[in-house]
């Protein structure tokens, strides 16, 4: 019954999906195309796809798919915020920072996962073509990717791009991707209730909408918060379809805030 309830409900997100697409997809259509043709024919990126696979979690929400988005567009910021640089500058640290979307949840399921993320990122990109100090910022950006860690600050300042641009990319996925996939994923992993769900549900509410204040990069603070506020649209209407599913089937309901 839960896991049929959990499919049920998976259905339903996908029938309170925004009916528009956030800015930074439009806007940045340019970036985000350059970023999408890298990560499926640039062979470092071809190589790194097959290398971490085994350490994602798709049955936790932090699989396959969610890393293939957060190397995609944490490139894409790159790709914008560092076009004063010059092109082939733009581009090479858009390849670190999609080599570091890659991998930033090889490590989800262990405590203290993004800087275990980081370690294991100088493991896997060890007899990889890159200088030293690039394998260092990758492993950096993964180190700081957690949400709502301190915002650090490196001396390079490519390096706090390719990290500032990695918690960006993560945290989009905060918004309808949330409750489109990755919400019911973990519901299913944590073996949760119908009843614990409808409870843990406001409390995770408020822990989205406070992600917006956390963007990093110039670019994520313009577009960073669309994605929350079309995330929190789509999940204030999950959480009443959750209320009716428990009353349908003996639960209790509460009102949303």
């Amino acid at each position: 019954m839960k896991n049929e309830i959990l499919r049920r409900l998976r259905q339903e997100s996908a029938n309170v999906l925004p009916d528009r697409l956030p800015n930074f997809y439009t806007v940045l259509n340019a970036q985000l195309a350059f970023a999408r043709e890298t990560f499926f024919s640039h062979p470092l990126i071809i190589r790194c796809r097959e290398d971490v696979v085994p350490f994602l979690h798709d049955d936790f929400g932090h699989g396959v798919d969610h890393a293939k988005k957060v190397a995609i567009e944490a490139c894409t910021l790159v790709l914008a915020e560092a076009e004063p640089l010059g092109m082939a500058t733009a581009r090479r640290l858009g390849l670190l920072a999609m080599l570091a979307g890659l991998i930033h949840d090889t490590c989800r399921l262990e405590g203290d996962h993004a800087i275990r993320g980081g370690e294991l990122a100088l493991l896997l990109l060890h007899d990889y073509p890159l200088q030293d100090a690039e394998k260092d910022s990758i492993a950096k950006a993964i180190a700081c990717h957690e949400a709502f860690s301190q915002h650090k600050i490196f001396d390079d300042p490519h390096t706090q791009l390719v990290s500032d641009a990695l918690y960006d990319a993560d945290k989009f996925r905060w918004g309808p991707d949330n409750f489109l996939t990755t919400l019911w994923e973990i519901c299913n992993y944590q073996e949760w209730t119908l009843n614990e769900i409808l409870a843990k549900f406001p409390q995770g509410l408020e822990m989205i909408a406070s992600v917006q204040d956390t963007f990093r990069t110039s670019t994520g603070r313009i577009y960073g918060p669309e994605f929350i506020e079309l995330g929190l649209t789509m999940g204030k209407k999950m959480y009443q379809i959750i209320q009716t599913f428990c009353q349908q089937h003996g639960g209790s309901s509460l009102d949303l805030p």
